[in-house]
């Protein structure tokens, strides 16, 4: 008998799912985001010595955009098996492989004991994080949507996205105490290998948590009428190949959307480390303890960006966040330049609330342009594509400009240009707010009649 994905679960059930997959992207990102924050810090002396700090600190974020290159590969394999056998499984293994390759980079050799080896492993566990992430945002943000009730979803989703700055609250934390408590010369010793290594636990944590939730009411009933409708004969095609046939208008769609968003981020958090402490020459636990304040903030109001969207609709608070970020990259490097600890502070701060604006709304938005039996891979194909030329170049371009040019001016511009480039997208998307996961896209529920012109950019 199919389950009805239009019953409301119990405040209790969506409560569970809910903790499973904060906690489980909290973990993972993590781990990502602490090979970021060592890429800035150490891995430059520890794995590219000889180089001059920015040159240095540039071959880091190379070993770092490896990751971002690998997670579309793990969310076209990941989506595909999720739209097949379900998404809780994925997720367990995603949280297991980027844990495994997480624990393994704190137990991994330097360049001065092996040689040129360990940048290349290196350089491969990298790959295997960013393969294992890159199929845990679509499995995570989906669990949570397609439990949720259509009312709500844009409040319950969100918080899958605020493991992000929980994860990044959790990596820089620890960097931050450990930076108080050791001298420099400790912590490229053996300090920096600590956070890494906490990561087997974790990740123990984690999966405790996600192996007891439900698989999504959603796909169990779309599971149910592909196997009736394959025991009639039809032919079904694998989801990859459907997306790209019938959705590649939602993964266009979720791209722009993700761009500038993804791209401000990591500028804000990871390229500022570089600017704060080589240009600028100021200590690291500046850099660290602004960006741990921020994160604080920013986990805090993730979840109040995504209930506005209930409220006010997805476009309206995203674009929100990107008018107000293309503004802000200039006044964010205008604030650092000042050189003080707080007004550092409000500048990361102020600007990770703008990022929220964006990020708050997303899952529900990208979740909701797309069909149940293609939603894994459609969703992970427009959000990991948009990291290679988002996340994944942000930093190592920050810095090729501050390089180049030795002024913040370009990567205002840069970040603005991508910020533009998401309100440009949202104005032409069509609004998805209330829309029913069980119904096709461009239904009755999605929120704007078929006739809108702008529905042209999300659906298929």
């Amino acid at each position: 008998m199919a389950v009805s994905a239009a019953t409301s679960p119990s405040s209790g059930s969506i409560k569970r799912v809910v903790a499973a997959s904060l906690i489980g992207t909290t973990v993972e990102w993590y781990d990502f985001f602490l090979y970021g924050s060592a890429a800035a810090l150490v891995f430059n002396s520890l794995f590219f010595p000889g180089s001059d700090p920015l040159v240095g600190t540039l071959l880091a974020f190379l070993t770092y955009a490896v990751g971002f290159a690998a997670r579309p590969l793990g969310g076209i394999v990941f989506g595909h098996y999720g739209d097949r056998i379900g998404r809780k499984r994925l997720l367990v293994l995603s949280l297991l492989m980027m844990g495994g390759a997480t624990f393994a980079i704190g137990l991994l050799p330097t360049h001065a004991s092996i040689g040129a080896a360990a940048p290349v492993l290196l350089t491969v566990l990298r790959l295997v994080q960013g393969f294992a992430l890159g199929g845990e945002w679509g499995g995570a943000v989906l669990l949570v949507a397609e439990h949720g009730d259509d009312r709500n979803r844009g409040f319950w989703a969100s918080w899958p996205q605020a493991g992000a700055p929980g994860g990044n609250l959790l990596a820089t934390g620890v960097l931050a105490l450990l930076a108080a408590v050791q001298s420099d010369e400790a912590f490229l010793a053996w300090g920096w290998r600590v956070p890494f290594l906490l990561s087997g636990v974790l990740v123990i944590i984690g999966l405790w948590i996600r192996v007891s939730v439900s698989e999504s009411p959603a796909f169990l009933e779309a599971q149910a009428r592909a196997e009736a409708e394959k025991a009639a004969g039809a032919e079904h095609r694998p989801p990859v190949v459907e997306v790209l046939r019938t959705g590649w208008r939602g993964v266009l769609s979720a791209i722009g959307t993700r761009l500038g968003e993804n791209i401000s981020y990591y500028v804000l958090t990871a390229f500022l480390l570089v600017y704060v402490t080589v240009h600028l020459g100021l200590p690291k636990s500046d850099a660290l303890n602004a960006v741990l304040i921020g994160s604080a903030v920013h986990f805090v109001t993730i979840p109040l960006w995504g209930a506005l969207s209930d409220r006010i609709g997805r476009r309206a608070v995203t674009l929100i966040g990107s008018v107000g970020m293309a503004g802000w990259a200039f006044a964010f490097f205008a604030l650092l330049d000042s050189r003080s600890f707080p007004v550092i502070t409000v500048a990361v701060t102020a600007g990770l609330l703008l990022h929220g604006a964006m990020y708050g709304p997303q899952a529900a938005f990208i979740s909701e342009m797309f069909d149940t039996r293609v939603r894994y891979s459609g969703a992970s194909m427009g959000s990991q594509l948009a990291s290679i030329v988002g996340g994944a170049l942000a930093p190592i371009i920050a810095v090729e400009l501050l390089k180049e040019y030795d002024s913040s001016v370009p990567v205002s511009l840069y970040v603005c240009a991508a910020a533009l480039i998401t309100t440009v997208t949202v104005l032409f998307a069509r609004e998805t707010r209330g829309r029913s996961l069980t119904e096709p896209v461009g239904g009755a529920g999605a929120g704007a009649p078929a006739s809108d012109p702008k529905s042209a950019v999300v659906t298929g």
